[in-house]
């Protein structure tokens, strides 16, 4: 769908914010009104944390569509791309509201233009050997999975690695992703009301409950029944929706102990929280 462009918003293409992505109180005013117009969705989860069935369950509740809200993804995480959300919110891309499911740290650029817009974005904290457990699975049996690595390419020779190479490689090159992931959110979060933080073991235990959570911070008043209905019409097919096995405490049967170790000190770098870490790398 195309959007015309008006002089203000032709103008603010071109009006590049500071290096730490800060706009100019102006700027801030004229996209506060905007972001105001219309209801986004916005999920900043990390890999294999049940984002798309999340997000299948959300457009059908909503009426809504899913929208590439990047650039491009191709093999690195998500940074939102201006254009495209100030087309969005000019009334083009797309008539529903708009979902967002992109893998992308609170990098102090990320946050700022959703904050300008007044997106309230959503994260899921889940135990990382069991997020690597599932990356694992799909690497090993989706052809071109190789393609969505997280700054960072797969090897050509995943199929033929040794089982304790798939682990070193996971942890130590995509581990520091999802360090930084989780060091870059509970920050930020933290004395915030517009991040919602979900816990993927309360998803496992009542997944209408984390939909209509996830609508209510959205600004959509859905009800319960709903939010019911929809989990029953998707739950049968959720393996289908990169939902894997949905169970805690997987990753113990792929990564070793001194492999969880280094994870740990990862995190503990970060100066995250023992009472956190233990949510992201104790095994369930």
């Amino acid at each position: 769908m195309l959007v015309a462009l008006d002089q203000e918003a032709a103008h603010s293409i071109f009006h590049v914010p500071d290096n730490g992505g800060a706009w100019s109180a102006p700027m801030l005013d004229y996209l506060g009104q905007l972001g105001s117009r219309r209801k986004t969705v916005f999920l900043a989860f990390p890999p294999k944390a049940a984002g798309t069935f999340l997000r299948h369950a959300i457009i059908e509740a909503t009426g809504g569509e899913l929208v590439r809200v990047v650039h491009a993804q191709g093999g690195r995480d998500a940074q939102p791309y201006y254009p495209t959300l100030l087309a969005y919110f000019l009334g083009g891309i797309c008539s529903g509201p708009l979902t967002a499911h992109v893998h992308m740290q609170a990098l102090p650029a990320n946050v700022k233009l959703l904050e300008a817009f007044g997106i309230r974005p959503v994260i899921m904290i889940r135990n990382i050997p069991d997020m690597l457990a599932s990356y694992w699975d799909m690497l090993d049996r989706e052809i071109g999975a190789r393609d969505n690595g997280l700054n960072c390419a797969i090897p050509a020779r995943w199929q033929e690695m040794l089982p304790h190479e798939k682990g070193d490689f996971l942890v130590d090159m995509m581990g520091p992703w999802y360090a930084s992931y989780y060091a870059t959110w509970l920050s930020y979060a933290k004395g915030r009301e517009d991040v919602l933080t979900l816990r993927y073991e309360d998803l496992l235990d009542n997944p209408a409950a984390s939909l209509n959570a996830i609508l209510c911070h959205s600004g959509f008043e859905h009800s319960g029944p709903l939010c019911e209905l929809v989990v029953n019409d998707l739950w049968e097919d959720r393996y289908t929706l990169r939902f894997n096995q949905g169970v805690t405490g997987r990753g113990k049967d792929y990564f070793t102990a001194h492999q969880q170790e280094r994870l740990q000190r990862m995190l503990h770098l970060y100066g995250i929280a023992a009472e956190e870490r233990a949510g992201l790398i104790d095994a369930r």
